[in-house]
């Protein structure tokens, strides 16, 4: 059984999207197990979750292997 992760500051269970963005932008940390949650990563981003939406859509279309 795989352990779900979650995030590093606010603890939420994350979705394989959160995850696979949390490798796509700060892959250093991720390597040591520190993920974070759409909330925290567009509030340390000072973006809006809905662009970071978009932007999994669009790293999607160009077929990241992370977002499978």
């Amino acid at each position: 059984m795989v352990t779900p992760k979650e995030c590093q500051y606010c603890h939420a269970e994350l979705s394989r999207d959160e995850v696979g963005l949390s490798k796509k932008l700060f892959e250093p940390e991720t390597r040591k197990g520190k993920y974070s949650c759409m909330s925290c990563i567009a509030a340390m981003l000072e973006v809006t979750q809905d662009d970071l939406i978009a932007k999994i859509e669009e790293f999607k279309r160009q077929g990241c292997k992370l977002f499978e």
